[in-house]
């Protein structure tokens, strides 16, 4: 019973160890970059992750003390033809909104309106989610529970 418990826990230890990365640092990044149109790697779809940084031009990770990180899309709007204006910037907001939620909104960013999203956590200014990953996560957990809980009452039998 002790080798089976003892196997149960070490898996649960394996899985919560593997997902380790999604864990929000102390030090938190964002992506800083710009795109106008077709041209430069900012631009949506965002296809890039922490490793290709150092790989790709006009891209970088950098440091936020506010742990808020920010991408706005200016140009573009609703009655335009091409894609020739719109531009994309990712960076480190210097705060977040008042309520600390993430959230998409058009607003006024250097005298323009633009549509912005603002996020907190490392490297949450992609345009990927971390939905997928969370939902892996929570999945490990409950397969590991149903597993011990399974063992803990054969024991008790």
């Amino acid at each position: 019973m002790q080798a089976s418990v003892l196997l149960i826990t070490t898996v649960i230890f394996v899985i919560m160890a593997s997902q380790a990365p999604l864990a929000n640092a102390a030090l938190r990044r964002c992506y800083q970059c710009r795109s106008r149109g077709e041209l430069g790697s900012c631009k949506d779809p965002f296809s890039f992750n922490a490793t290709d940084v150092e790989r790709e031009p006009g891209l970088s990770a950098i440091p936020c003390a506010s742990g808020w990180c920010g991408k706005v899309i200016e140009g573009g709007g609703t009655y335009a033809l091409d894609d020739y204006d719109l531009a994309i910037q990712r960076m480190c907001v210097q705060r977040g909104p008042d309520d600390n939620m993430d959230r998409c909104a058009d607003t006024i960013y250097n005298h323009k309106k633009v549509f912005m999203c603002f996020c907190q956590g490392d490297l949450c200014n992609a345009a990927a989610s971390p939905w997928p990953q969370f939902l892996s996560l929570q999945l490990s957990v409950w397969i590991a529970t149903v597993l011990l809980s399974t063992q803990l009452v054969r024991f008790y039998l």
